[in-house]
């Protein structure tokens, strides 16, 4: 894995980069970071690759963003997204490559769409019923376990919880804190993370800093839509060329 050509190590650095900016609260990026990674190696390997580099984001995440973490969402959330890691388990241990890529291209493509129809119809979500909490949770705890890419379903939840701009970077921030590294043991028993891949994260892993303290300067320069429409672009680019 560590044996990457010149130009793939350009690519892997520049996903550790997005993987940083996109915990600086980015919307749109950490699909794209999962989708390169998943081009540069098989993708249930590219899993395992992808999640102590989002463990160190979310660590300066959380760091900066802790204070507005509305808890009563993350503990409403947590054990319906827990049991949605358990299925995701089971279902990437029975999968093979070929499975794993049409899973996680599709998974990249609907979350893109996702994520463009909640920004369509932002403004106009409503309260929901007591179904809503568990379907997120399950459907976000499967996801993020077999692609990494549980972002727009959290997005969809803590907008239709009407969460500040604040409240909903901090909530997300240590959401995603303590479901990435509950997720570790699941991947390690998997095989997906081992002494290879984590040689890797650690040469890369100053550049997941480097890029959430870069994101955090970006956030205050740049537009954030015209930032969002380039990488939902490029991550439907990504997808459509794992399925394809």
């Amino acid at each position: 894995m560590t044996h990457l050509e010149g130009w793939e190590w350009g690519l892997a650095i520049v996903a550790a980069l997005i993987v940083g900016i996109s915990k600086a609260g980015i919307g749109g990026l950490g699909m794209l970071a999962v989708a390169i990674f998943a081009q540069l190696m098989p993708a249930k390997q590219a899993t395992g690759m992808v999640l102590p580099l989002l463990c160190i984001g979310d660590l300066v995440a959380a760091a900066s963003y802790r204070q507005h973490a509305k808890w009563k969402h993350i503990w409403r959330l947590f054990p319906w997204t827990a049991a949605g890691v358990v299925l995701g388990y089971f279902a990437l241990d029975l999968v093979n490559e070929r499975q794993a890529k049409l899973l996680i291209g599709g998974i990249v493509l609907s979350l893109v769409a996702m994520h463009v129809i909640r920004r369509r119809f932002a403004g106009h979500e409503t309260e929901h019923g007591s179904w809503f909490p568990p379907t997120i949770g399950v459907l976000a705890g499967f996801t993020t376990l077999v692609a990494n890419a549980a972002g727009p379903l959290m997005a969809v939840y803590m907008l239709a919880m009407r969460l500040p701009k604040m409240d909903f970077v901090g909530t997300g921030a240590v959401f995603f804190l303590l479901l990435n590294f509950f997720k570790v043991p699941f991947m390690l028993h998997l095989g997906l993370i081992n002494g290879e891949s984590l040689r890797l994260n650690l040469l890369l892993a100053p550049l997941v800093v480097a890029g959430a303290w870069f994101g955090r300067k970006l956030v205050m320069r740049i537009e954030q839509r015209s930032f969002e429409n380039i990488a939902l672009a490029l991550s439907v680019i990504a997808g459509l060329k794992l399925l394809f």
